[in-house]
């Protein structure tokens, strides 16, 4: 079995630094309604108002902003779903540089627009028949562009596992840290940060049910790869966890819970009408496993990092009319 990544808190915390006012400190919100319909006290930290609407800007800068001078200037490259093209459009603005991205054909019509936006060139290519890895390497080999993918980079999970450091600033002590899992960054990320400082915390992951390439990797203690998942949560549509990732979050991760794409819905409807948020589906999925009850055994203090909130208005009225 090949060696664990080196990843620290102290390289979380350097990624604090870089990003200090630079990256939103997003709030964190209560609610007694949340609290009484889980049984447990909820801290749910709103990524959804972090700069481009999600949290993978944290990662994007970290990583983009350690890049030498000369290859920050001949620009960068992503392959992304949505919220990773948007964060290195952002990322690569902020910075001087210019980005081109990979983003599949069916990739939400108000991300892409959003990526393009940001000033960002967008390629895009089939994400049921093509392999966007291979696509995105060949894409930035060829245009003499430094590639950083959506989670499976060092400096990315660093950068990721911020937002659990800010939450465990405000809120002291969690007994849990729910988490929505795509390729595993922000868990890894979050999970490094969290059981540094509090080794007795519940890292719980949360993946579509449609889509539990996690889940099953981690009961296999391999990576396992699935089709390519169809649920209305675009962001955790992966076939596979990522290799730094899975190597990290099969240490550090305690669970995965799944959740239907009702029960995300749900979640959503309920974060705009109690909370008064607006979240995309995977940015709902720890909430959806908390209202539903998918987490077994519920600690007394829990952690919820709402990812993002980018998702047009049109959809969202779709999804959660009824």
């Amino acid at each position: 079995m090949p060696a664990e990544p080196h990843l620290t808190l102290d390289d979380v915390r350097a990624a604090a630094a870089r990003l200090e006012g630079v990256a939103h400190r997003t709030p964190v919100l209560t609610s007694r309604t949340l609290n009484a319909r889980v049984g447990a006290e909820v801290f749910v930290k709103c990524e959804n108002f972090q700069r481009m609407g999600a949290f993978k800007f944290r990662g994007a800068y970290n990583a983009a902003a350690q890049l030498p001078p000369d290859r920050l200037a001949k620009g960068i490259a992503a392959f992304s779903s949505g919220n990773h093209a948007q964060a290195v459009a952002l990322a690569a603005r902020e910075l001087g540089t210019t980005a081109v991205i990979l983003m599949p054909e069916d990739a939400p019509r108000s991300k892409m627009a959003a990526t393009l936006g940001y000033g960002a060139e967008v390629v895009t290519y089939d994400r049921y028949t093509e392999d966007r890895q291979a696509l995105g390497e060949a894409l930035a080999k060829d245009r003499g562009l430094a590639l950083i993918p959506p989670y499976d980079h060092l400096d990315v999970i660093a950068g990721q596992g911020t937002a659990a450091l800010e939450l465990l600033q405000e809120t002291g002590e969690l007994d849990a840290l729910v988490v929505p899992v795509g390729g595993g960054g922000l868990i890894a990320g979050s999970a490094v940060a969290a059981k540094a400082l509090h080794p007795a915390v519940r890292m719980i992951g949360v993946e579509p049910a449609a889509g539990d390439d996690t889940k099953r990797s981690l009961e296999s203690g391999e990576r396992v790869t699935i089709p390519v998942p169809r649920t209305i949560a675009d962001g955790q549509m992966l076939a596979s966890p990522g290799e730094i990732t899975f190597a990290l979050n099969r240490r550090l991760v305690d669970a995965i819970a799944l959740v239907s794409d009702e029960e995300i819905v749900d979640a959503m409807r309920f974060a705009f009408e109690r909370l008064r948020i607006v979240l995309e589906p995977s940015g709902a999925t720890p909430l959806a496993a908390l209202l539903s009850g998918r987490i077994e055994n519920l600690p007394p203090r829990v952690g919820v990092i709402a990812s993002g909130g980018n998702i047009d208005t049109r959809r969202f009225a779709e999804l959660t009319a009824g």
